[in-house]
């Protein structure tokens, strides 16, 4: 649900130090939101200050939220303490294989940029046909 951004609360929160929001923003602006913020049906933020943060800092005025209803301010404390504990970062292992694939993804070898031109071509065709026939 798309929410005012000046709508929601801030409550009195675990986190203390929301620390570097660049990269955040980076990503905010180039992918957008990926996953929404938590709200209670009052608008009181229980997960996401980070993200919420860093949309204003943007100057969004609207955000994506999942509103969550009838928690008790017990479940709503153990929501954004397991919202914040239980990431996971990717391993380095994990990191460098993404960027291995990713870097693959960007510069496909020669044999791959042949594969991908007649792939493009056939669908320039097929829709080139697909026209003629309506």
């Amino acid at each position: 649900m798309l929410v005012p951004i000046k709508e929601i609360k801030i409550k009195k929160r675990v986190r203390r130090d929301l620390g570097s929001l660049e990269d955040l923003k980076d990503s905010l602006r180039t992918y957008g939101l990926l996953n929404p913020i938590t709200l209670n049906r009052k608008y009181e933020l229980i997960a996401g200050e980070r993200r919420l943060t860093a949309a204003k800092e943007l100057g969004w005025t609207n955000i994506q939220a999942n509103i969550v209803d009838n928690l008790s301010e017990i479940e709503q404390l153990e929501m954004e303490i397991e919202e914040n504990n239980q990431r996971k970062e990717f391993t380095n292992e994990e990191l460098l294989e993404g960027y291995r694939r990713l870097e693959r993804l960007r510069n496909p070898g020669w044999f791959m940029r042949i594969v991908n031109f007649f792939k493009n071509l056939f669908k320039k065709i097929r829709a080139i046909f697909e026209k003629k026939r309506k």
